[in-house]
């Protein structure tokens, strides 16, 4: 299982999609995820420390998870499946909830805790872009016009 960090959500042109793209943070694997663009928002306007005048459904939810004295400890992402990406909250006495990975990496950036893939589906979907490029930024805008979603649909579809 790697470590991830969150390189940034960019929109792919002309489909108007959301791609959140995360990097391994010890390794040179970038993982992309197709989102949806109310997650792609949540997770943008965190990163850039945006605070919405009104609490979005992923801070109400860190603070009922805060409520309720449980304690968010990592993310997983877990699987690949027909180009679909699955995840799991990972809580304080290895309580697990299935959730998806954005609305996962919406509430981890929040709370602070670490994000995980699992060694499969870095294996699977995980690219390595080239380094003749050293913005990351730049490098994702090039990875972004040559990608599409289909290109992770997996093996066996």
């Amino acid at each position: 299982m790697s470590e991830m960090r969150v390189v940034g959500v960019r929109v792919e042109l002309p489909a108007n999609q959301p791609i959140l793209l995360l990097r391994e943070t010890e390794g040179e694997r970038y993982l992309p995820i197709w989102i949806g663009s109310v997650e792609a928002t949540a997770i943008a306007l965190e990163q850039q420390g945006v605070r919405p005048a009104r609490p979005l459904t992923h801070d109400l939810l860190k603070e009922v998870i805060g409520a309720l004295g449980r304690e968010l400890e990592q993310v997983v992402i877990t699987d690949l499946k027909e180009g679909t990406f699955f995840a799991e909250l990972v809580f304080d006495g290895n309580i697990r909830v299935s959730a998806r990975p954005s609305d996962s990496v919406a509430l981890a950036l929040r709370v602070g805790v670490p994000i995980h893939a699992v060694d499969a589906v870095l294996e699977e979907a995980g690219l390595i872009i080239p380094d003749e490029q050293e913005d990351e930024v730049e490098k994702f805008r090039e990875f972004l016009d040559s990608v599409s979603p289909e290109d992770f649909r997996g093996a066996d579809t």
